[in-house]
């Protein structure tokens, strides 16, 4: 059991934790793009070293994807998710932003991981689905479901004075 890391940490192979291997990119800011074509050389690479080690792919099942032992991850099995401040949406309601993301297709988290609870106005904001959809496609509805709260969360600033 172990988290392997590059040097600059924004690559991370993180072994025998709630899935047998899971796979990290990610980075301060806000290169997306960036962050997702190295997750896509990460992931080619790690295949590539597996299917050289032992002779195996990763489980791939036509019909519902990747194989993993956490079931909500079945299918592609990405998360792509940013953290972003939303004081006007959590100054509104912390129950209404919960509404507005299952509309957007997306789940918000505090940034202390999926059960680490919500402190202050900073969410995890990822694709809710996993199954029946490509990789692109779920970074695409991350990135317009953000950007579409960024810009409402500005108006609920302006209502509630901040």
């Amino acid at each position: 059991r172990g988290i392997f890391h590059n040097a600059a940490k924004t690559f991370l192979l993180w072994v025998n934790e709630e899935d047998q291997t899971r796979i990290i990119s990610m980075q301060q800011g806000g290169d997306v793009k960036g962050v997702f074509e190295r997750l896509a050389r990460g992931i080619k690479a790690v295949g590539d070293s597996v299917k050289a080690e032992c002779g195996k792919d990763f489980a791939l099942s036509e019909q519902y994807g990747y194989i993993h032992s956490c079931p909500t991850n079945l299918g592609t099995g990405m998360r792509a998710s940013v953290h972003v401040d939303l004081p006007g949406w959590t100054k509104e309601s912390v129950d209404k932003l919960k509404a507005r993301c299952e509309e957007l297709c997306i789940q918000p988290r505090g940034t202390r991981g999926e059960s680490g609870g919500q402190t202050g106005c900073t969410y995890d904001i990822s694709n809710k689905h996993r199954l029946g959809y490509s990789e692109v496609q779920l970074v695409q509805v991350m990135i317009d479901a953000v950007n579409t709260l960024y810009k409402e969360d500005l108006e609920w600033q302006k209502k509630h004075g901040m």
